[in-house]
């Protein structure tokens, strides 16, 4: 099983490297993120590698890290997502806005990846939400409200709160971290109004 390679790019594909380690020229499957961050050709390399070994054939993945690997291997642990799916998913968000997209129930960011429809995008966020927290790096209470929001159990001067920031042309995730903000500093008796208020400030820091 191969699981790194470090070599030197001998040329490019439209969705693939090949790596020569050593005078052996590996095709390796990337997304079109990592392509497009690697070297010219005659240019060092170092690539994680998911390794799929199939009865008619061994095809090679490459990452630019062993967090993008991981990331690789949970999508597709999503039912209706494969291999093709997951390496779009990541050429369209780094892992980092990935876990963050997931953790605030951002389906419309993962939707963003060509192939990937409304319903499949339900499903990334939904199966993984319980292991995106973990890997993202935005606030727990926001993480907290999301979710909240998702189950429809937030408090409702919260979400109206949040409904009026959408509809003023903010997008849902800065939304709610800014309601979740003016929600922590007003405390959980705090009306819309207010709400609204201490999250136009929080969103013109």
């Amino acid at each position: 099983m191969i699981g790194k390679l470090k070599g030197l790019i001998d040329s490019y594909g439209e969705d693939y490297v090949i790596l020569d380690v050593g005078g052996v020229g590996y095709q390796v499957h990337c997304a079109g993120r990592t392509l497009q961050a690697l070297p010219s050709p005659g240019g060092a390399a170092v690539l994680s590698i998911e390794t799929y070994v199939r009865e008619d054939a061994i095809k090679l993945f490459g990452f630019r890290s062993d967090h993008e690997r991981e990331w690789f291997r949970l999508l597709q642990t999503v039912q209706g997502v494969g291999a093709k799916v997951a390496l779009a998913v990541l050429g369209t968000l780094p892992p980092t806005d990935l876990a963050n997209a997931i953790a605030l129930r951002d389906k419309a960011a993962v939707a963003r990846t060509p192939g990937v429809g409304p319903k499949v995008a339900e499903r990334i966020v939904s199966e993984l939400k319980d292991k995106a927290p973990s890997f993202a790096d935005v606030d727990p209470a926001v993480v907290q409200l999301s979710g909240a929001i998702d189950n429809n159990r937030a408090p409702r001067p919260v979400t109206d709160a949040i409904s009026a920031l959408v509809n003023l042309g903010y997008g849902q995730p800065q939304a709610a971290a800014a309601i979740a903000a003016a929600s922590r500093s007003a405390g959980e008796s705090a009306e819309t109004a207010q709400l609204i208020r201490l999250g136009l400030k929080e969103l013109s820091k």
